[in-house]
Parts: structure tokens; C-alpha cells; sequence
């Protein structure tokens, strides 16, 4: 299970921080997601690979930092000088190789 936190509305520049707990097993592959109105869920950063690879998507290259707790099965998404286009719902997603399991999205709003 995939539990998101730390969405919010934000004005444009601002900051936040989504959070994403997993319990009952660890994952080697832990990221995040967004979809906004009217679009498809897209990609937007993760452990990928075996889990030692970091991949951003290219708009939030520079403004966006994804890290993760071990110790508490926990990974985090910085997010920094949001546009309005952030704007999404954003999903935490998991598995052991590939994005096998979900969680039930937070919403980050950003105000222009």
C-alpha cells in the first residue's frame, strides 16, 4: 500500500513537499506521477532501474528533487518554483522493477 501526502495550493514560486509511505514491503523502483485536467498521467521523477537511478522529467529538471528514506520505506518529491503547469494530481507509484502499484494521488494546486 501507497499512502501520499503534502499536497496543497501553493502560489506560483512557491514550494512543497509530497511524501509517499509504503508498508508492507519494500520497493526497488519508487516514484511519482501527475495527471492534470483534460491530460494523461505523465511521468515525473523516480528511482528507477534497480532503484539507483534517478529520473526526472525534463520540465522539472532543476526545480524538482526526488530522494528517499530507506529506513522508512518513504520516498519524497521537493518541489520548487512551481509554475501554474505543475498544477496535477500526483500519484506515487511503486514495484519491484517496473511501476506495478499505485497510490490514491494528492493534489497540488498552483496559483498564478
Amino acid at each position: 500500500q501507497l499512502q501520499a501526502s503534502g499536497g496543497g495550493l501553493v502560489q506560483a514560486g512557491g514550494s512543497l513537499r509530497l511524501s509517499c509511505v509504503a508498508s508492507g514491503r519494500t520497493f526497488s523502483v519508487m516514484g511519482w506521477f501527475r495527471q492534470a485536467p483534460k491530460k494523461e498521467r505523465e511521468f515525473v521523477a523516480g528511482f528507477t532501474g534497480s532503484g539507483d537511478r534517478i529520473d526526472y522529467r525534463d520540465p522539472v529538471k532543476g526545480r524538482f528533487t526526488i530522494s528517499r528514506d530507506n529506513a522508512k520505506n518513504t520516498v519524497y518529491l521537493q518541489m520548487n518554483k512551481l509554475k501554474p503547469e505543475d498544477t496535477a494530481i500526483y500519484y506515487c507509484a511503486a514495484g519491484g522493477r517496473l511501476y506495478e502499484y499505485w497510490g490514491q494521488g494528492t493534489l497540488v494546486t498552483v496559483s498564478s
